[in-house]
């Protein structure tokens, strides 16, 4: 393979490869002065970064080259690793790029790297050309950051996630490395807009809502501060689904973000991994276990580069696509007219990686779904261990694996890493079983990310013996440990107690107790009882179920269920003439066996966390408080953050301005610390006028977009009121609809000068997606639609109220709308959202939030204060009561309430009926009924507190300083802070910044 090669001239040192283009490494800034610093403290030398630009002197004779990736090959043994690195490094003599150098590296990409036809220079051409200019840059640190572990052979830190939304990468990499103007230079001089290349990019289809977006932060921060990590994901073809707004409502379609390639991604096609489903377990005459036979795969890695902030360290997201070999392809059946089935091995090892989260109501759809979340597992796990052997050099010890590699499971996805751990050390590695459950231990920590207990994932015990038969094996071997645990705690005497605790922490569930322990349990027998069995759930409510979860944390959660089969030998039916003298009772259904992946998690790892104060408190008292009183010291709180980055510095620049001006610094960009200065501000007059004036041009750029999107044309005078999120029925979309509707209702009963003295203008905007099953949430969707179409015409109303829907809300949507945001809305039912992080990115633009107490929204009030919060609603300890006072008919509706639902029963949104929707508000009992989410209980509390808003709103000086306000104690809620904590106190690594 071609590589880099470095001279040193008069001029300092040259990289130049094979095709005669002559390469330097460019210092692009002025490090950290004054900033977040190296551990140790490093000098300022040492924190100049390096970046690759090019001289194209392009000869007659040329030829290929490519950049190794010294993360992915084997390593010498170096003796002085640190000293070796400074050597090759400290004799660079860095100079400042210049828009000529970068639009010559655009042109060579056009040229000499193209996906496109010669002939222009359009848009789509010239944004793949940057980004291919600026990858360049990036593989030179990315490189040399795992060089530099790799020589180091530091404790590194190994984040899996099912989703890492990161959104559009141009802006971000240039920002990150300091050149946004030198490319918006470089790009004018060629013809182009630097905003106008960026949005050719496409947003990267890799995750649904909050899960992917913490996790990519994460990511951004880990590289800013310099820690030695890794993320592992899957490369989804065809993403969640782009959703479109018909007159039906949400439609959904495949994403197409890879239909032109993916600039950014590197594919390694000597990393690769087998994967295995199916088979069977047998022994050998040692007594080592072989799982032999079924279905083979490969995961092929796809790496993307994700850079620091004012740093060299470049950390790697690695992403698996799966494939078979070419073998595998039936040439004899395709040449035989079987075309189907010439193809079949290879149609299922791709189609694991074409959709997030894909149905699953049918077998195949949970087979699917196990089968994704196996591969990220092996796949990951047998890359993390290569890189562990290869370091060891020859001297492999296993019992330091755990001191030299930590992971963090993402929620319950990655959950098979356990047993698969356990397998790979014990079947391949040859350890025992004690040896290895101390090293997976020590190994695996587990977030998590809601606090439903019916929401927690479970799988069919029998589905998963026929998938990985190795991994029930040992599963079942961790759940004898767990009752031995068990056992040992509470003892025999108390028979009750004891089943009651094997009961709620086995993580076999309705699984007999192992032969071991079968006498624990046993009672006198009694008669049968006949108890009849409850209906099934409605696809509907399981829909339901699986999208309980953290707003932020927004992955699809799949609660697994197991059909039940008919039992056999049922009794006949009495025959018509004859008379039964006893009534046989109806045999009771048995209950199906499943594998509760949550209760694996935290018995599997060292470390359980929540996401925010309350969550983690709920989490510790309800969801895991058997486990919590069995292992307190696991349990910890880790309340989430967001990049500043991203959120701040790069989405929102006319805010940005302003805060460093008046902090005097740029720093706050590392230390959100800074921003708590703006305090002392808040009530000064040119900051203020400032200030409205960043937030009118913001807003000014979402009314461009809304026209574009929706049709919509918006005043930018009016307030803008935004909730954005996945739809959910606990995120309440149908409360702040309703509340619309309430003052829609007001407005048209009132005279043009009233309704003009009593409302402040409002555009009322709205984004998220419905899962493609949950009938419900989409039922909310069209609600909204047809609400906004009936509105947004209406001529008595005109610009005092207009609602828009916002189609395919994404990162790059969310960028515009965010910084112009006025009003957000994080409405939850109290005790159902575990964080939450976009209330943290709306809060640091300065936007106020009208919220429950509920998620980070507690801790974010505490931190902008009391009367910088629209607070409304019952509290989480209150739910619980709420809820058995609805069901004993104890509950009373406002009577405004009740007008606001027979207003839409009217027909004055159209012909589509809403019983089934506003049905769920109704009764006090039944699947579907009762208003479980409260939504009629906060009803009152939360249009009382709108007129609040707008009573604030109208005093604009009060208003400017409750947002700067927003703004300065936003500082607690960077996901750096976050980030040193996960380091510090559950991975144990360090930042290691390169020389």
């Amino acid at each position: 393979m071609a590589t880099w090669r470095f001279y040193t001239t008069s001029g300092g040192v040259e990289a130049v490869s094979s095709c005669n283009a002559v390469a330097r490494f460019i210092d692009f800034s002025r490090g950290r002065n004054g900033g977040v610093g190296s551990a140790g403290g490093g000098s300022g030398n040492k924190a100049k970064q390096l970046m690759l630009m090019r001289k194209w002197q392009v000869r007659p004779m040329r030829r290929s080259f490519s950049v190794r990736n010294v993360s992915s090959e084997p390593q010498q043994k170096v003796k002085d690793p640190v000293a070796e690195q400074e050597e090759s490094l400290g004799t660079i003599s860095p100079f400042p790029p210049d828009a000529s150098s970068i639009a010559s590296s655009i042109k060579y990409h056009a040229e000499f790297t193209p996906l496109f036809s010669p002939e222009k220079f359009d848009l789509p051409k010239a944004f793949f050309a940057t980004a291919q200019s600026i990858r360049d840059a990036l593989i030179i640190n990315w490189n040399a950051t795992y060089d530099y572990y790799e020589r180091l052979n530091v404790k590194q830190a190994y984040y899996l996630s099912m989703e890492f939304l990161q959104g559009r990468a141009l802006l971000n990499a240039i920002g990150n490395l300091g050149l946004t103007g030198a490319y918006a230079e470089a790009l004018s001089k060629l013809g182009h807009n630097l905003e106008n290349i960026a949005c050719q990019e496409p947003d990267a289809a890799l995750g649904n809502g909050g899960l992917g977006r913490l996790a990519s932060c994460f990511l951004d921060s880990l590289a800013t501060l310099n820690y030695p990590a890794w993320g592992y994901g899957l490369r989804y073809r065809y993403g969640l689904f782009k959703q479109r707004i018909t007159k039906e409502g949400q439609e959904e379609v495949a994403e197409d973000w890879l239909e032109m390639s993916n600039p950014w991604e590197i594919v390694r096609n000597d990393v690769t991994y087998p994967v295995k489903f199916y088979g069977k377990v047998v022994t050998s005459s040692d007594g080592k276990k072989h799982w032999i036979g079924g279905e083979d795969i490969k995961a092929v890695a796809y790496d993307v580069p994700i850079p620091g902030y004012k740093t060299k360290t470049t950390i790697n997201l690695r992403l698996w696509s799966t494939k078979v070999p070419s073998e595998d392809f039936d040439l004899s059946a395709f040449n035989a007219g079987e075309h189907t089935q010439a193809a079949e091995a290879l149609y299922k090892a791709e189609k694991i990686c074409y959709v997030l989260y894909p149905g699953d109501e049918s077998v195949e759809g949970k087979i699917l779904r196990l089968k994704q979340q196996y591969t990220l597992c092996s796949a990951s796990l047998q890359d993390i261990i290569a890189r562990f052997e290869r370091r060891s050099n020859a001297n492999v010890k296993w019992e330091e694996f755990p001191e030299k590699v930590a992971m963090q499971m993402n929620d319950t996805h990655p959950t098979l890493c356990i047993p698969e751990l356990m397998r790979i050390l014990m079947d391949v590695k040859g350890l025992s079983w004690k040896e290895a459950w101390n090293i997976t231990q020590r190994t695996m920590a587990y977030t998590n990310h809601t606090v439903l207990p019916e929401a927690l994932e479970k799988w069919s015990l029998e589905l998963m013996q026929q998938l990985l038969p190795r991994h029930v094996e040992i599963i079942e071997m961790i759940d004898e440990e767990l009752i031995q645990t068990i056992v040992s705690e509470y003892g025999t005497a108390d028979s009750d107690l004891l089943e009651k605790k094997l009961k709620q922490m086995r993580i076999l569930e309705n699984v007999e107790l192992p032969a071991a322990f079968s006498d624990l349990l046993v009672k006198p027998k009694e008669s049968p009882v006949a108890v009849p069995s409850d209906e099934p759930e409605k696809s509907e409510e399981k829909d339901k179920k699986k999208d309980d979860d953290d707003d932020d944390e927004e992955e699809e959660e799949e609660e697994e269920e197991e059909e039940v089969e008919p039992v056999d030998g049922e009794n006949e039916p009495v025959k018509e003439g004859t008379q039964a003298k006893k009534k046989i009772p109806e045999p009771v259904p048995e209950p199906p066996k499943m594998v509760r992946m949550a209760n694996l998690c935290v018995v599997g790892g060292h470390a359980v966390n929540g996401v925010a104060a309350i969550h983690s408190e709920i989490v510790k008292d309800e969801v895991f408080n058997d486990f919590f009183k069995l292992w307190p010291e696991k349990f910890q709180n880790k309340t989430n953050g967001v990049t500043p980055r991203r959120w701040i510095r790069f989405c929102n620049p006319f805010l940005s301005k302003i805060i460093t001006n008046w902090t005097g610094t740029e720093d706050w960009v590392l230390n959100t610390e800074k921003l708590a200065e703006l305090r002392k501000f808040a009530d000064n007059e040119d900051l203020q006028t400032q200030w409205r004036a960043a937030k009118m041009s913001n807003k000014l750029k979402v009314v461009s977009f809304l026209k574009e999107k929706t049709g919509y044309l918006v005043s930018p005078d009016a307030m803008f009121d935004i909730q954005v999120k996945r739809i959910h029925e606990y995120k309440r979309q149908l409360l702040n609809i309703l509340g619309i509707v309430y003052r829609y209702k007001m407005m048209k009963e009132m005279s043009a000068s009233e309704r003009k003295e009593k409302f402040v203008p409002r555009v009322c905007i709205f984004g998220g997606k419905a899962f493609a099953t949950y009938v419900q949430a989409k039922r909310i969707v069209k609600f909204i639609t047809d609400v906004g179409a009936t509105v947004n015409h209406d001529p008595d109303i005109g610009d005092l109220l207009k609602v828009v829907f916002v189609p395919d809300y994404n990162v790059s949507v969310a960028e515009l709308l965010i910084p112009a945001s006025e009003l957000s809305q994080h409405i939850s039912t109290a005790g159902m959202e575990a964080s939450g992080t976009s209330n943290m990115k709306f809060a640091m633009n300065g936007c106020i939030l009208i919220g429950t107490l509920d998620g980070a929204n507690v801790e974010i009030r505490e931190e902008v204060g009391e009367d910088n919060f629209f607070l409304f609603g019952a509290e989480a300890h209150e739910i619980a009561g709420l809820r058995k006072e609805r069901a004993d008919g104890k509950f009373v509706p406002d009577p405004r309430f009740e007008e606001v639902k027979e207003f839409v029963r009217s027909g004055v949104f159209g012909p589509y009926n809403y019983d089934e929707l506003i049905g769920s508000l109704e009764g006090n009992e039944g699947f579907g009924r009762a208003d479980y989410f409260l939504v009629g209980e906060d009803f009152p509390s939360y249009i009382e507190c709108q007129e609040k808003v707008d009573e604030a709103y109208r005093d604009q000086e009060r208003w400017t300083r409750m947002s700067i306000l927003n703004t300065a104690g936003s500082y607690k809620f960077s996901s750096d802070r976050t980030i040193n904590e996960y380091a510090q106190e559950i991975w144990n690594i360090k930042p290691v910044e390169l020389p």
